[in-house]
């Protein structure tokens, strides 16, 4: 076949190489305008483009606000944006943009009257905004052009092998529609009536093969009837850790898809189910806030690490540490540190659920778990990137198997990583059993719902007043 699958990465680097040379150019015009508005005490524009001070602003500021972008959210889904988000998230950065550098660079430049300091910001505005969108519109162009020949395209398989499955796929390929997919075959559902499909009937060995050589770059579910939810999340629970999209046709509407944003530049508005309904700028500042509060953490609390460590290590024998692994973000599985609130021979009989006046939490233990004082040691998973400040609280597979078969949309939770605190964790606490984790994951699915930076400080705010007040237990 002509053309080739696409690189998110390389586009990615398109993007972000365009932006740090338009941002170079855009201030480099800037200091132009500044020598011939502003009193610079240089006699010629050589002379003050050449001072050490510009000089250095030169070289910092462009890759300065390439964090900025990045914050933005631009380089996270290259190929998922339309043509608005792309004008409005330039504006905004352009606009931020504008307001560091005036506040880190021009606010003590001598201006003869202030109607020019208004403009030179205007001019700046215009200069990093024009630059960079003109830039970043002529790569989407060309993005979209390969698309069209048919250069590009996005390797698929349909999960699915009803008439509906075999008509997308046939809009999917039609040269006519320049959507750029590839449909490479069909995996059915289990329970389907098969239909004749022009493309490969795969089976889940050969989708699994496909998916670890990379071949595959996105999975698209298209269910037989519409309330056919418990086989979709069992496709979801199947393919969530291997890293691939998953979407689902936007005619199989239902509590999978109600709350979950369509976004898509090549014109198939498919519904996202492996991300969260969050924007892009907030998934980003969610991460920086969490790596800044859980390398504080882990520094101011120190001394109190200290102390609970000499007391775990006195309350009984044992590591003062406990370790177990838990599964995370796509299902990955991660080792979640705590302070050993339990004796060490705890489990020797299997997993099991703490209960109210558990004999095997330790003298300390209860007092930690009161305020929630074992958990802490998370941060450390915080900063690597294993968990979140604030997510659904991460469960041992032996139990998530347990609850998938009780509760199918509990796969819908891996969507994001885990958290120190949840929704669930503040409104429900902890789970005694596998019924009650299913009752706690009913607020962790509002949660995905409507995440966003406000709703995670109030369920930080609420899990501080937890602590204080003893009511972890």
């Amino acid at each position: 076949m002509k053309g080739h699958s696409v690189s998110i990465n390389l586009q990615r680097m398109r993007y972000a190489a365009s932006d740090l040379l338009t941002t170079a150019l855009a201030f480099f015009l800037f200091d132009i305008c500044r020598y011939f508005i502003m009193d610079t005490g240089q006699s010629t524009l050589w002379g003050y483009l050449s001072l050490h001070k510009i000089v250095l602003e030169q070289i910092l500021i462009p890759f300065s606000l390439l964090g900025v972008y990045w914050l933005s959210g631009y380089y996270n889904s290259p190929f998922s944006k339309s043509r608005l988000e792309e004008f409005l998230q330039t504006f905004s950065a352009a606009g931020i943009n504008c307001v560091l550098i005036y506040f880190a660079l021009l606010i003590n430049d001598t201006m003869p009257t202030r109607s020019l300091s208004y403009g030179l910001i205007l001019i700046l505005f215009g200069l990093l905004f024009l630059c960079t969108y003109t830039d970043r519109l002529l790569i989407t162009a060309a993005s979209i052009r390969h698309f069209s020949r048919r250069d590009w395209y996005f390797n698929t398989v349909i999960i699915g092998d009803s008439d509906e499955a075999i008509n997308i796929a046939k809009r999917l390929t039609n040269s006519q529609s320049n959507l750029g997919y590839s449909v490479i075959g069909h995996l059915p559902i289990e329970g389907e009536e098969a239909s004749s499909s022009p493309h490969e009937v795969i089976d889940h060995d050969r989708l699994d093969s496909l998916i670890s050589e990379k071949v595959i770059d996105q999975l698209i579910i298209v269910p037989q009837k519409t309330g056919d939810e418990n086989k979709v999340l069992n496709v979801l629970f199947r393919y969530f850790d291997r890293g691939v999209p998953i979407r689902i046709a936007p005619s199989s509407i239902s509590f999978l898809t109600s709350n979950i944003r369509m976004r898509d530049i090549i014109a198939e508005p498919f519904i996202d189910l492996s991300s969260p309904s969050m924007s892009e700028w907030q998934k980003n500042l969610k991460r920086v806030a969490d790596v800044v509060i859980s390398l504080l953490a882990l520094i101011l609390l120190s001394p109190l690490f200290l102390v609970l460590a000499v007391a775990v290590k006195r309350s009984s024998p044992g590591p003062v540490f406990y370790r177990q692994e838990r599964i995370g973000y796509r299902q990955k599985p991660f080792e979640i540190i705590k302070f050993r609130s339990m004796r060490e021979d705890a489990e020797k009989d299997g997993p099991q659920v703490s209960a109210e006046g558990d004999t095997r939490i330790t003298n300390v233990g209860r007092i930690m778990r009161k305020y929630r004082l074992d958990e802490f040691p998370q941060f450390w998973n915080v900063l690597k990137g294993e968990m979140s400040l604030v997510g659904p609280r991460p469960e041992r597979e032996y139990y998530i198997r347990q609850i998938v078969k009780e509760a199918p949309y509990y796969t819908l939770i891996h969507q994001v990583k885990p958290g120190i605190t949840s929704w669930g964790m503040v409104k429900f606490g902890y789970a005694r059993s596998v019924r009650e984790m299913v009752e706690r994951t009913r607020y962790d699915l509002i949660y995905l719902s409507n995440m966003s930076i406000g709703i995670d400080c109030k369920i930080i705010l609420h899990t501080i007043n937890t602590v204080i007040s003893g009511k972890g237990v």
